[in-house]
């Protein structure tokens, strides 16, 4: 793939390099790695809003977005309905991220696909574009994602912002900007409007104000490119002025060393990588569920021989984890206690593992008394989880994960993708998994984002 770091200009504010990025990045060559990444992206992201569906978030997005017109119209997924660009975002965004099932990129702190995909494939599918349009996109806008992230996000995140939609929504009006074939000035003037609406909060975790902030970040996408594309101006220094995007956002970090970089070997999403989520839930607990369920498997453990569980992570490992004893099942997405009772009890966490009956069951909320959670006061990396379980007997057992099944150094085979995918499917209601879809996701270089979007079925 060839470098394309081109048009450099004189001026060097963070949003015009992001432009010339842009620019440059058209016309540039993608490998088949690359294709196999965002086709995995496609299929994940549209599978996970399927089991969404009938969650009550969803079920009230729709509610809230009936009847609503608009000049260009996308596909809500599953529904058979359609609404205008930026409804079709908002509401496939909040589907999409309602049940944490959606990828990860771990220098983000986030989620890539879910602030990506609802703005671009409404895009794409409402103005004829092509998979291979697509993919350049979403290729470009991750790159842009985990540059910024890399700069800011960890003391970003740490302060409560939540970084799916408020670092998302430059990556997505970026790629956006790219997918429509804006000119410099006019993605310069989409970033500001861009910085403009880029908002949320990690205090909405566990309620349907989360899924609400991911849909939020595609439909803001999709309100700055089609503004600017009209003429809408805003300011050229909304990135890293004196009251920017950095100054506010971030501690007014410096960002030219990192967007040098926009586009040189090898691309964010192959260097950092796309994690599919074999887990539900937030990913800050995964390494603590695979600790366990293995301990569970290797040592033949039933909650009745356990007296204790101490789980430590590394510094702001469990900073999302924000509930310690949840009574739901959206705020059960982000208790470590929760889903080491699962795992313990159930042997399993999976889709059903969320509804409030689950975690209201009598046994689970008296087992997580038994679980602590808390932080190492070392670096913030590597990542790591370490669980000591005491017996009733007085024994101990102890193990420590790094890595984690589905993340970069373990992915997910093609037709471990598929089987979560088919599962996601089915949840949401389908008897027949939209096998077609599938196979032209995979194909993505030869369709049209709508052949793509017309082979999924109706699930409400």
């Amino acid at each position: 793939m060839n470098t394309v770091i081109t048009n450099k200009t004189a001026d060097p504010n963070a949003s015009a390099r992001i432009a010339d990025f842009i620019v440059g990045f058209r016309n540039s060559t993608l490998n088949d790695e690359h294709y196999e990444h965002v086709a995995r992206a496609v299929i994940d992201t549209v599978a996970v809003s399927y089991a969404g569906i009938r969650e009550p978030a969803a079920a009230l997005m729709r509610d809230y977005l009936h009847g609503r017109r608009g000049a260009h119209a996308a596909t809500a997924w599953g529904t058979g309905l359609t609404m205008p660009l930026e409804d079709a975002a908002l509401y496939n965004g909040t589907a999409g991220h309602v049940l944490d099932f959606d990828d990860v990129t771990s220098p983000m702190r986030g989620h890539p696909s879910i602030a990506l995909l609802p703005s671009l494939l409404a895009l794409a599918e409402a103005f004829g574009k092509s998979g291979r349009d697509l993919a350049m996109a979403y290729i470009a806008g991750f790159e842009i994602i985990v540059k910024l992230a890399k700069v800011m996000v960890a003391d970003h995140y740490a302060k409560g912002w939540h970084s799916t939609s408020t670092v998302g929504v430059i990556g997505a009006t970026a790629a956006c900007a790219l997918l429509l074939g804006l000119e410099r000035q006019q993605i310069v003037h989409a970033l500001g409007l861009a910085v403009s609406q880029a908002s949320g909060s990690r205090a909405n975790f566990g309620s349907m104000g989360k899924s609400f902030q991911a849909g939020h970040c595609g439909a803001a996408a999709v309100r700055a490119v089609m503004l600017s594309r009209l003429g809408f101006d805003s300011a050229a220094h909304a990135m890293d002025g004196d009251y920017g995007y950095m100054a506010l956002y971030a501690s007014s970090e410096s960002l030219v060393s990192s967007l040098e970089t926009l586009g040189r070997h090898p691309l964010e999403v192959l260097s950092s990588g796309l994690e599919i989520k074999k887990y539900p839930l937030c990913y800050a607990t995964h390494r603590g569920i695979d600790g366990m369920l293995d301990l569970r498997a290797s040592h033949g453990l039933v909650p009745d021989q356990i007296a204790d569980i101490a789980v430590t992570s590394n510094y702001r490992g469990m900073a999302p984890l924000i509930y310690s004893s949840p009574k739901t099942g959206l705020e059960a997405k982000f208790s470590m206690q929760y889903a080491i009772a699962a795992a313990a009890y159930d042997g399993f966490v999976k889709l059903d593992s969320f509804a409030d009956e689950a975690v209201r069951r009598p046994e689970i909320q008296d087992f997580m008394k038994k679980i602590s959670a808390t932080e190492d006061k070392g670096p913030q990396s590597p990542r790591w989880n370490r669980l000591v379980v005491t017996l009733k007997s007085g024994a101990t057992i102890d193990k420590t994960v790094t890595q984690l099944r589905g993340g970069t150094q373990f992915p997910l085979s093609r037709d471990q993708l598929l089987e979560k995918a088919r599962d996601c499917f089915q949840y949401s209601g389908l008897t027949e998994p939209p096998e077609l879809f599938f196979r032209n996701a995979f194909a993505i270089q030869a369709m049209s984002v709508r052949d793509m979007i017309s082979a999924l079925s109706v699930a409400i």
